[in-house]
């Protein structure tokens, strides 16, 4: 069973072939900014990136006609539950408008559906960004006008537990797992029973700091922010998602840079590393006791992860809640190919889109 795996970025496109486990290959195409800057918009690129992933199958001899199925990044879509979706007409349609937001990753589903209907074979995404599973109360920030959201590394956490599930001999669905992706966002969701019902949101700057990301900033100072002379809505915005957490305190974001600071003697890099390991692990209790001390595991996941010394800080904290499995990085091709495979060997459902809301006769309500 060959699976088709695309994973569109920003400057790149990620492209593999799954037979099996195994990867027959996988390639990164980098993106000139002249060749890019051809388009107006983001969603004008699918033609071109389409020879380029045309042009990567035949230098390895492969053909769509000799896949089984095309899987595609989720983009940004309306809320839904986590699982493998089809691709279909208000999906691409959501899709292209961009109605929910521009980003490279709605081309996925789009250069997934183009290619598999030339050779007659499902086109699928699995587990985005905006995959919802909240519980009510989760929604409340304490104010009505302000509704909290899920958006989460949700394809490497519900991939990374469906693993560690395996390695305990159980069903994700019958797990109550803390799952930590640390990343250049880190997001902290409790799964309970196959559902992230409460969950940080990594992309606004909810939760913990991170290497980019401010995390959750005292409210009456970051409304002085706001209106300091000559503060915009931009500067603030990037002071939040992109100049915060480890590059505001030490001028970097890398993990690496900053381990090797630590390593010559710096005390403010591990003083921060420290403190960004404190706030990981006050998440972490937090979900604790949203799942109520009931805990099976806690899985710690993501780049930062190949750092063992903040491995090490995060699991000293928390590992009286429950045993700490720690499984670096972050396959994203092998995650989505995992999930191709489960759709396509009918170990789930494959489910439509879009979402239905609670309480309708719908087969994935959110």
């Amino acid at each position: 069973m060959n699976i088709l795996v695309l994973n569109p970025g920003s400057t790149s496109t990620k492209i593999a072939v799954f037979q099996g486990p195994e990867a027959l290959f996988v390639e990164t195409i980098r993106h000139e900014a002249a060749d890019l800057d051809r388009f107006a918009h983001v969603m004008d690129q699918e033609g071109y990136r389409r020879e380029m992933i045309m042009a990567a199958l035949a230098r390895h001899e492969l053909a769509v006609s000799d896949m089984a199925a095309v899987i595609g990044r989720g983009g940004l879509l309306r809320p839904m539950p986590g699982g493998v979706y089809a691709v279909g007409p208000e999906m691409i349609a959501d899709l292209s408008s961009c109605r929910f937001g521009t980003h490279a990753s709605n081309l996925g589903a789009i250069l997934a559906h183009d290619l598999a209907s030339r050779a007659g074979i499902p086109a699928l995404i699995a587990d985005p960004v905006v995959v919802d599973e909240l519980g009510p109360l989760a929604r409340y920030s304490g104010h009505p006008s302000i509704q909290r959201r899920s958006i989460f590394h949700a394809l490497n956490h519900k991939a990374v537990a469906r693993r560690v599930a395996q390695e305990l001999g159980r069903a994700y669905e019958e797990l109550r797992l803390i799952v930590v992706h640390l990343g250049g966002g880190v997001s902290v969701g409790a799964h309970e029973l196959g559902r992230v019902v409460d969950v940080n949101n990594a992309l606004d700057g909810d939760g913990p700091f991170s290497p980019e990301r401010s995390g959750g900033l005292p409210c009456e100072a970051l409304v002085s922010w706001c209106f300091a002379p000559g503060a915009s809505e931009k500067e603030i915005r990037s002071r939040i998602t992109g100049k915060g957490g480890l590059l505001a305190y030490l001028g970097t974001a890398s993990g690496m840079e900053v381990e090797r600071r630590i390593r010559e003697g710096d005390t403010l890099a591990r003083e921060v590393r420290q403190a960004m390991a404190y706030q990981v692990a006050k998440e972490i209790g937090a979900m604790g006791a949203v799942l109520h001390g009931r805990v099976d595991a806690v899985i710690l996941t993501g780049g930062l992860m190949h750092d063992q010394e903040l491995a090490a800080l995060i699991s000293g904290q928390v590992e009286f809640l429950a045993p700490v499995m720690v499984h670096p990085g972050e396959d994203e091709m092998s995650a989505l190919a995992e999930a191709a495979k489960r759709a396509q060997a009918g170990m789930c459902e494959t489910l439509t889109y879009p979402p239905c809301s609670v309480g309708t006769d719908c087969q994935n309500p959110v």
